[in-house]
């Protein structure tokens, strides 16, 4: 009974594989909306301001920080999770592929979700006004609280893989 048990629970890793194919379809959907901004403004660029410009570049930046992350998530976690990728010997591999492990992993993840921040909070104190400062100043938080939790899990794990070694 313990076994079966065993064994169906294992199975059950496959659950997710279905998870980590939807994140390919939100990677279509994040290639549309990248393209519909670039055709929304082109016909504009020479009336929209310098700022409006950086802010649109900002934004085509932050959805590709956004897409990387998608990637890395969800190849990385198939592997970690799910089944090694059977990649061929003679196709191009991306270097980081089967050396995540989930630490590795939440680390690279808290990065990406600094940086997105951080290019997030760019784009407010270019569109800042007066009346906006409370606003703002939640923002610094809210980003200062990703650092933060950045740098904790990165001190987690380091303080982890010295008690390892």
């Amino acid at each position: 009974m313990e076994k079966k048990f065993e064994k169906i629970m294992y199975a059950s890793r496959w659950l997710l594989a279905p998870i980590y194919l939807g994140l390919s379809l939100s990677l279509l959907m994040l290639l549309i909306k990248f393209f519909q901004e670039i055709i929304h403004v082109f016909p504009l660029i020479l009336e929209i301001s310098e700022k409006d410009l950086i802010l649109l570049i900002l934004s085509l930046v932050d959805m590709a920080l956004v897409g990387g992350l998608i990637i890395m998530v969800m190849f990385s976690g198939y592997e970690n999770f799910v089944s090694q990728l059977d990649i061929d010997e003679n196709v191009e591999k991306l270097s980081w592929l089967g050396k995540l492990d989930s630490g590795s992993l939440k680390q690279k993840v808290a990065a990406s979700i600094v940086a997105i921040s951080s290019i997030h909070l760019l784009q407010k104190f270019m569109n800042l006004d007066s009346s906006n400062s409370t606003q703002l100043m939640w923002y610094v938080i809210i980003h200062m609280t990703f650092v933060l939790s950045s740098l904790g899990m990165a001190w987690v794990d380091r303080f982890n893989h010295k008690q390892k070694g």
